[in-house]
């Protein structure tokens, strides 16, 4: 058995003040089963995070990322996370949700609260802690950079 930390590509899509999120499976051998969390996944063999994470964007929702920026990594005993954000540039009703339950644009408020409601399971679902730690720490980096923005102008 491996016990080594997997290593992940997770893409923070933004669009209008919100964030593109998956509700997981409800699959118990998953990280996060039921919970909301970032597109994205594992890398294959040879692969780098860039390309991992443009092969899992459009092979979970049809979605094609030209120009990700690199965030940072997060790693943990479960996994190192290699975090990368982009805007999305179509409708969500463009999206084929092809892995998870639902997918949804969700506020920083829901955000900073911890769970998202979802129509699709008719209820409130929490975020994976992770990913609502790297979506805080996103916004603040944002908030950040407008701050010295405005300082020079």
């Amino acid at each position: 058995m491996n016990n080594s930390p997997r290593v992940v590509s997770l893409a923070i899509l933004y669009q209008n003040q919100r964030f593109l999120l998956q509700l997981r499976d409800d699959i118990p051998t998953i990280l996060y089963p039921g919970h909301w969390g970032l597109f994205g996944g594992h890398l294959e063999p040879g692969e780098t995070p860039e390309e991992a994470l443009k092969r899992e964007v459009i092979e979970e929702i049809g979605y094609t990322i030209s120009k990700p920026q690199f965030f940072r990594c997060y790693n943990d005993s479960q996994a190192s996370r290699y975090i990368y954000s982009a805007p999305l540039t179509v409708p969500i009703q463009q999206l084929v949700l092809g892995e998870g339950q639902d997918l949804a644009l969700v506020s920083l408020d829901d955000i900073r609260q911890g769970g998202c409601y979802s129509p699709i399971v008719a209820s409130v679902r929490p975020l994976g802690s992770p990913h609502q730690q790297i979506l805080l720490d996103f916004q603040n980096y944002l908030d950040e950079q407008n701050q010295r923005k405005n300082k020079y102008i």
